[in-house]
């Protein structure tokens, strides 16, 4: 059985997809996310905006700030507040690695995807990267152009 089944628990949640546009990612890492139960409840509805927000250490911790998760209308007074800092959970190393690349000139902890695990956890994939410069923003452009006009002209060409 080499086939595998599309796990029902498995759900993309939120996608930042301004992030590999706005930044050069150098290297990815899988974080827990704590949460009440009626975020969870309201993402699974797959109502979060990941794309203003970031992820920081502060005093030994990882937080994710600035993330929008739409309050669940059933909860009533037990909701949640829509862009409460949520803490991020990740080991010790992963932690210390983050650290250090934040110390570095430039780099800071940046929020791809959140999504539903095979097991039905909510994850947030984390990029450290750096940011990029208007030039390289124009250059990563120009070469997404190049690359659906050179498919185009192949297709043509081929047809």
């Amino acid at each position: 059985m080499s086939q595998k089944k599309h796990d029902p628990n498995s759900k993309l949640i939120a996608e930042n997809r301004r992030a590999r546009f706005d930044y050069a990612i150098e290297s990815d890492l899988e974080a827990g996310i704590v949460l009440m139960g009626s975020e969870v409840k309201s993402l699974r509805q797959g109502q979060a905006n990941i794309a203003e927000s970031y992820a920081s250490v502060e005093g030994g911790e990882l937080w994710l700030i600035n993330g929008y998760i739409a309050p669940y209308m059933q909860a009533g007074v037990f909701g949640h507040e829509e862009r409460r800092r949520r803490k991020l959970l990740v080991n010790r190393k992963e932690l210390s690695r983050l650290w250090n690349a934040v110390g570095r000139e430039g780099m800071t902890i940046v929020p791809l995807v959140m999504y539903f695990n095979d097991r039905g956890v909510v994850k947030l994939k984390l990029g450290i990267a750096k940011g990029k410069k208007l030039a390289d923003k124009r250059e990563t452009s120009a070469k997404r152009d190049w690359d659906r006009q050179k498919a185009r002209l192949l297709k043509q060409g081929g047809a």
